[in-house]
Order: structure tokens, then sequence, then C-alpha cells
């Protein structure tokens, strides 16, 4: 069971995840393939000390069965942060509504989309919010 964690720790959490982040764009650059941006980016967490988790398959519940649709996150941290990388021209409300759709099926309170196809890293970030009292989708 996770350990509900405060505020504070959060905004910490995800600050440090958005450095490791920039660090990997700083050292890479834009223009790769997603896959790429991957790979570094879990060696920087890990090196900052999180845990990880990768291509972490997320079932879907329909009507009392589960259903192995192809959902597939990219990395969770600390088992609390989700986080949806995309190397795309820009992002798309649907890429919003994919991490959206993932914190409402795993219970998860935190997201953060990262697309990398950009000159400054900041400009690449999203960071969603699981409102409380949103149903958990099983």
């Amino acid at each position: 069971m996770r350990r509900m964690r405060s505020e504070a720790e959060i905004n910490a959490l995800t600050w440090t995840i958005i450095k490791c982040a920039m660090a990997v764009h700083s050292a890479l650059g834009p223009g790769l393939l997603e896959s790429a941006y991957h790979t570094c980016l879990l060696l920087e967490l890990k090196a900052a000390g999180l845990s990880c988790t990768s291509h972490v398959k997320v079932p879907l519940s329909y009507r009392g069965i589960t259903l192995e649709c192809g959902y597939t996150l990219d990395i969770i941290v600390e088992g609390l942060v989700i986080l949806e990388l995309k190397a795309v021209d820009s992002l798309a409300p649907v890429h919003e509504a994919q991490l959206l759709t993932y914190l409402k099926l795993t219970g998860l309170p935190i997201g953060l989309l990262l697309n990398f196809n950009v000159p400054h890293m900041k400009d690449g970030i999203k960071r969603k919010i699981l409102a409380k009292g949103t149903p958990h989708v099983s």
C-alpha cells in the first residue's frame, strides 16, 4: 500500500522529476525518438535516487471483466507519479486526455506529460492532478 504523501512532498518529487527531464533535454536536445528520451530519463531518475517502473501494463475493467486493451504507462515514479513521454511537434488535447485517463485507471494522484520535441523543455511540460472525488475506474 502506498503511503500518503503531503502536498509539499509531492511538489518536491515532481520538481525532481522535472529537473531530471530538463537534464536529459539539455544533453540530447529535441528531434530524437521517444524511446531515446525514455531510456535516458530512466537513467537520470534512478541516478536521483528515485524508484521507477517502466512500461507498466494497465488493464481495463468493463462489466466486471478485466480486459487487456494494450494500455501501457511510460513510467511510474515512486509508485505515485505517472510520466507520459512524447516527442511530437506539439501537445494535443488528446495527449492530456490520455494522461487523465491513466490517472483515473490507476487511481494515482498526479501525472506529468513531458514533450521532449521542444526548443526549451519548460514549454513541453504539463502537470495533471486527479481531482479529489474523481472515481477510480477499475
